[in-house]
């Protein structure tokens, strides 16, 4: 052994007494042993300027505790019974002997799969030597990464931890005893004034709680003590003998390798708490107890409550570095009772970055754990003037925070990750629920209201009513967003007229269905609350008791699966919970209850039925017009917002009449998307100069609303190929293309036959020139006449422009062809505000 005279600083003699070992177990002193009163301690802080005169000069701020080649650990006396792993004499910064698994990955290593790693050597680098256990500097206490050689030896570190960890999934019931570690560190006050620490969730009302705990925790977990008395007689037995702090850590983490991540540090916690709650026992009893007061002499406490002012900023350092110690342990923790094996693989992106990063957090766990312990022995055993600078074990806790910052970032993409399965899941079960054949609708409705028995509220009523109450009932489903115009809606207006009717013949077949609104939104406030609650108030049919019975992925089914977009949906389920139609407000706008039961094959039945006739678009919107049908009546439908072409079109047209005896009635029906004030005026004109006969403001908006909703309903339901060939869609979309420009346009029809339509220029120059067509008129009669020259001018005329808006909901076609001459129509977007002008 090299005969280099080592020195040791050991406690004053006055304090000896406190790591005095037991006669009866006393061995022979080893050759490194401390010489009783020597000199000042290893683990001094700087401030302390007194150096050993036995020190070598070149030692004088860091005490040899052993020659070069022992840096890595130091045999403990032979009197402790604990058993203490020890390491080889190897030179420091030589390379494991035995290397871990290269066919391993670091995520497999991890996770803890069966490979094994042997133990390796300890020693990292010379400047480990320097890590007393004072945490001497920044950079003695490795904190600047520059002790480490930079990034490599950060790798290298993580690497050395990772082949220490041999878990054989040997853990503890983490959660109760992390509980416990709570009481001891947030309960357990100390008699020095401003010192004590306080939880938010364990409060002086809680006595009950913890001793149900304790008592749990005594009946239900196994605590390994023969490895956490390991682990504090290594903290005790080497940081006495002045052994750097990262030799220490790495001892603890080879004593608890057979532990998984979360243990590790649970482990090494416990047995600092052992040791903070007894310190902090005897504080509090000191005055009261006669034994307490016994051993706070022999730990010479008294001095110690005699400098408490003083030793304020020290003790607060202390406290926020065990602070950061538990919320670091805790995440560690909440990260582990995370679903993994579940939801992820080993190669998953968020436990690679697991793998990366929760290690070195135990590594530094159990080293702040070590550190904080040397402060607990200052005060109990070595002196107060040993205690560490405060900004020091900020800096510490401040890499903890730091640590722990990615701990967090880690769980948080895990937990999203977690939570998009979960609803994916959800989601997956929502739609195999409804693909699946069932006796009657109970099951449907209990997946989309939360399975909550009384999810249904009676809006008339005033109650709330049970899902069972809607069983085997046809169900129409209302989904709105919360919109305070949502009475206003024509979709609202619309369903508002059909349960009218319901209700006042409630015992026609037509008449077996209910209605449930389904208010919904990304999220909910109380301002939304109230519009929830005021537009309720004012239904007749069924709602949500709650909005909350909506969940997030129910509503992501109804936007995924159900294509609802804010605009008012009608999802209408049968009686044995099928879904028959994802809008039935569209056949309810065009049929009423004879659209019943809402069905789409009730909707193609009634398409096959319907031909292209006055009687489609008027649906006794006026009383006068089935009368008119009826009496082989010449009916005119016409519109737009130009008074000048209304009076010449109107007195041309009664002109024409006239002349070739016709009954003709004229009946103004506006524009599609019309604005009130101006509607208003038009329809007053109109009246004032008799015209013609005009619908009420009321129903002309519901004309066009009705055209719309043919346009959604027909086109639906009929290929793109055949719309060409199809009389019923190219009238619709030539009605609606009239009625998106603000001139005039007329529709002529004689009964139920067919009808001539064209726009306000063609339409009145062919009524114009009647006297060129009037001898084709005596011979096919006025409707086909008149068709016969509109085809003609419309293939004289230069150009013509023509225009179709339709709002941007439902299911747009790619290509519209143009109603005047079949080409495909150029496609605009248009933002357009919908406020009376």
């Amino acid at each position: 052994m090299d005969t280099t005279k080592i020195t040791t600083a050991v406690p004053p003699q006055n304090l000896a007494s406190a790591f005095a070992v037991p006669q009866n177990l006393a061995t022979p002193t080893p050759a490194y042993a401390p010489q009783p009163l020597s000199t000042t301690p290893a683990y001094a802080p700087q401030t302390l300027s007194t150096t050993p005169a036995s020190a070598p000069q070149n030692l004088s701020t860091t005490a040899a505790i052993a020659p070069s080649n022992l840096g890595s650990g130091v045999v403990p006396h032979q009197s402790l019974t604990t058993p203490v792993i020890t390491t080889p004499q190897t030179k420091l910064g030589t390379t494991s002997a035995i290397l871990p698994k290269s066919d391993q990955s670091l995520a497999a290593r991890f996770l803890g799969s069966d490979g094994r790693s042997s133990r390796t050597s300890l020693g990292l680098d010379g400047g480990r030597r320097s890590l007393g256990v004072d945490g001497r500097s920044t950079r003695a206490l490795g904190l600047d990464g520059r002790s480490r050689g930079g990034q490599s030896d950060e790798s290298e570190l993580s690497k050395r931890i990772l082949e220490l960890h041999e878990s054989d999934e040997r853990g503890l019931a983490v959660k109760p005893v992390l509980h416990i570690i709570d009481v001891i560190f947030y309960r357990a006050t100390s008699d020095l004034p401003g010192f004590a620490l306080h939880s938010d969730n364990i409060t002086a009302t809680d006595d009950k709680a913890v001793l149900y705990s304790v008592a749990s925790l005594q009946d239900n977990v196994e605590i390994p003590a023969r490895i956490t008395s390991a682990i504090s007689c290594e903290i005790l037995s080497k940081c006495s003998a002045g052994v750097d702090v990262h030799t220490i850590t790495m001892e603890i983490l080879q004593i608890i390798k057979h532990y998984g991540w979360d243990s590790k540090v649970l482990l090494a916690l416990v047995a600092f708490a052992v040791t903070f709650g007894e310190f902090r026992l005897v504080l509090q009893l000191y005055s009261t107890n006669p034994l307490a007061k016994a051993v706070a002499l022999l730990k010479q406490l008294p001095e110690l409550l005699e400098h408490a002012g003083a030793l304020k900023p020290k003790l607060d350092a202390l406290y926020t570095l065990i602070k950061e110690i538990l919320d670091v342990t805790k995440k560690i923790v909440e990260f582990y009772d995370l679903p993994r094996n579940e939801y992820f693989s080993a190669e998953s992106p968020e436990i690679l970055a697991a793998a990366s990063h929760i290690p070195t957090a135990v590594y530094w766990t159990i080293r702040s754990i070590v550190i904080s312990s040397t402060q607990i022995l200052a005060l109990t055993g070595m002196g107060i003037e040993y205690l560490t600078e405060p900004w020091e074990l900020s800096s510490l806790a401040h890499k903890l925070s730091n640590i722990k910052g990615h701990v967090v970032d880690i769980i948080a993409r895990c937990n999203r990750f977690v939570e998009t399965q979960k609803e994916n899941e959800a989601l997956e079960y929502i739609v195999r629920t409804f693909l699946t054949t069932h006796i009657d609708n109970s099951k449907p409705l209990r997946v989309l209201f939360k399975d909550d028995p009384q999810a249904l509220y009676d809006c008339s009523g005033k109650r709330r009513i049970l899902i069972e109450d809607l069983r085997r009932k046809v169900v129409a489903l209302f989904i709105t967003d919360i919109d305070p115009e949502l009475t206003r809606a024509h979709e609202y207006a619309i369903l508002q007229q059909m349960y009218a009717e319901k209700r006042h013949n409630p015992t026609r077949s037509e008449s077996q269905y209910e209605v449930v609104w389904v208010p919904v939104t990304d999220f909910w406030n109380d301002e939304k609350y109230r519009h929830f609650e005021r537009l309720r108030d004012q239904m007749e049919w069924y709602s949500v008791h709650h909005p909350s019975i909506i969940t997030p992925v129910v509503l992501r089914f109804f936007k995924e699966k159900w294509n609802f977009n804010k605009k008012p949906l009608l999802v209408v389920m049968d009686n044995q919970g099928k879904i028959v139609h994802l809008n039935a407000i569209h056949m309810m706008c065009i049929w009423g209850s004879l659209a019943y039961p809402f069905s789409i094959n009730k909707e193609k039945l009634l398409w096959e039925e319907t031909s292209w006739t006055i009687d489609l678009l008027t649906d006794g919107l006026d009383p006068n017009v089935v009368t008119w049908i009826q009496e082989q009546r010449h009916i005119c439908l016409y519109g737009g917002e130009d008074l000048d072409w209304i009076r010449k079109f109107t007195r041309t047209a009664k002109e024409v009449a006239r002349e070739s005896g016709l009954n003709l009635e004229l009946l103004y029906v506006g524009k599609s998307k019309p604005h009130e004030k101006a509607t208003r005026n038009i329809i007053d004109t109109i009246i004032k100069e008799n015209l013609s006969r005009t619908l009420d403001w009321n129903l002309i908006w519901y004309f066009w609303v009705r055209l719309e909703s043919m346009w959604y309903s027909k086109g639906q339901l009929t290929p793109a190929e055949n719309i060409k060939n199809d009389r019923v869609m190219l009238g619709i979309i030539a009605m609606l293309s009239y009625g998106s420009s603000s001139q005039g346009w007329a529709a002529i029809s004689r009964g139920y036959g067919e009808m001539v339509k064209g726009s306000g220029e063609h339409i009145y120059k062919g009524l114009s020139e009647h006297g060129r067509w009037k001898p084709r008129e005596d011979e096919i009669g006025f409707v086909p006449a008149l068709d016969e020259y509109l085809t003609k001018i419309h293939h004289d005329a230069p150009h013509h422009c023509t225009s179709l808006i339709l709002p941007a909901t439902g299911a747009m076609p790619d290509t519209v062809a143009c109603s005047e001459c079949g080409r495909l129509m150029e496609r605009y977007t248009m933002f357009r505000c919908c406020l009376d002008y």
